[in-house]
């Protein structure tokens, strides 16, 4: 085996085998064959800034800074798999330079050392459903961007373009001459240079560590239908009210939301050439809605789309928030062998027992434990897992519950590496 080239970095034939044998240890999980060791991953967000002795204001602008600590906490704990960091982290800049309306992030809304600050708000008016069912792209560019991203003030001006046809597709584009159209394009374009900046800093990251022989676990991610409506249109209180006020409306765009959603996703991870999407869940856990709603509005839709990606030939990966313990009979509905399935709060060992021959696992050391507890704590915690579900024939691929909590003493984080590889090494 010869060395090859990744972007500017060579990797050796020995960091090529070790990259193969990290990956195939998650790619077994996955087809529900246990390989020969259980991986652990290592997915930071915040984190890193305690690591690195920074803030996270600093993390958050810094490109070369945090991209060598995240390499340095890499090459200390030599995960199996390990998380896109920079995208994480890295997004002071481009938040700054898009003018970005939905969240606060450390030094911008919330203090230097405080965590993202989703800020729930109606980003889509109720009387809007029927323009966003009509035309997506239409609502996007005359109401939605504007109102989310400041780079895109302006962009309103531009003509109703469905409709436009022969001589009128001439006389269309006069709105393009408008000052603030012109001023809205200039910025766009100005910011989607920072983007393309912090783009690069991204692949160069990854591009490094595969050099190293560390893969990367997922390429792209994405949201399940109604997370992408209750979380980023219509806010919390007015997606509760929607499920009764406007039923058949929410279903349709659910249903609309799902395939663009689908397409976009397939894109995106085929542009990366990693297979696994990394989808956060919201919105499903058993407290939010009663079985029946899930049934109706969650699932149908994002069962779907799990179907669509796997026939596309990627690994779904959903992130189950909170306590999902009352949906796993429901969940199970999937092609056994083809996605893993990332747990927070729900009982592993229950998880494991309703969908251990379905879908691997992931997860799910408890935040308190990490943040709050001593290495002999997490010790045990590791070995409650090897134990009960790995040692049973379980696909487990070892993480926090969410990655790793940003309060977590170092040695803790220490103390999960060597007790996976003490217990399932």
């Amino acid at each position: 085996m010869n060395d090859i080239s990744i972007g500017p970095y060579t990797q050796t034939a020995q960091a090529r085998a070790a990259y193969d044998s990290r990956w195939q240890l998650m790619m077994d999980c996955v087809a529900l064959q246990q390989p020969t060791r259980m991986p652990v991953v290592l997915h930071p967000t915040f984190w890193l800034a305690k690591y690195g002795g920074v803030s996270c204001k600093e993390l958050m602008y810094d490109y070369e800074n945090t991209k060598a600590i995240a390499e340095r906490a890499i090459l200390e704990f030599e995960p199996d798999l390990h998380s896109p960091m920079v995208l994480g982290t890295a997004l002071g800049q481009v938040l700054e330079a898009t003018g970005f309306k939905q969240v606060n992030w450390p030094g911008h809304g919330v203090g230097d050392n405080q965590p993202y600050q989703y800020l729930d708000r109606e980003y889509m008016k109720p009387e809007e459903y029927d323009d966003f069912l009509f035309d997506p792209t239409g609502f996007y560019l005359q109401k939605y961007l504007p109102r989310v991203m400041g780079v895109f003030e302006g962009i309103e001006e531009l003509p109703y373009l469905p409709g436009l046809h022969y001589f009128r597709l001439v006389n269309g584009i006069r709105a393009f001459a408008k000052p603030a159209v012109r001023q809205t394009l200039e910025r766009i374009m100005k910011a989607a240079e920072e983007v393309e900046r912090f783009a690069g800093h991204h692949l160069d990251f990854t591009q490094k560590l595969t050099s190293l022989g560390f893969p990367l676990g997922y390429g792209t991610t994405s949201v399940s239908p109604y997370d992408f409506i209750a979380d980023y249109f219509r806010g919390t209180t007015n997606m509760m009210t929607d499920l009764y006020r406007r039923r058949d409306k929410l279903l349709a765009m659910l249903d609309k939301a799902r395939v663009f959603l689908l397409r976009q996703t397939i894109d995106a991870a085929r542009a990366t050439g990693n297979p696994v999407v990394f989808i956060p869940i919201h919105w499903a856990p058993d407290a939010f809605m009663s079985p029946k709603q899930f049934e109706t509005f969650w699932w149908p839709t994002f069962r779907e789309m799990l179907i669509g990606l796997i026939d596309a030939g990627l690994t779904p990966m959903p992130l189950w928030e909170a306590d999902c313990e009352k949906r796993l009979e429901i969940i199970k509905d999937v092609p056994p062998g083809k996605c893993i399935y990332w747990f927070e709060r729900t009982d592993m060992v229950r998880a494991f027992e309703v969908l251990g021959d379905v879908v691997a696992l992931r997860g799910n050391l408890s935040p308190s434990l990490m943040t709050t507890g001593q290495p002999a704590e997490i010790d045990a915690a590791v070995k409650h897992l090897v134990d009960n579900v790995w040692n049973k024939g379980g696909n487990l691929i070892l993480d926090g519950a969410f990655g790793m909590p940003d309060e977590t003493p170092v040695d803790n984080v220490r103390a999960m590496f060597d007790a996976a590889r003490k217990y399932a090494g």
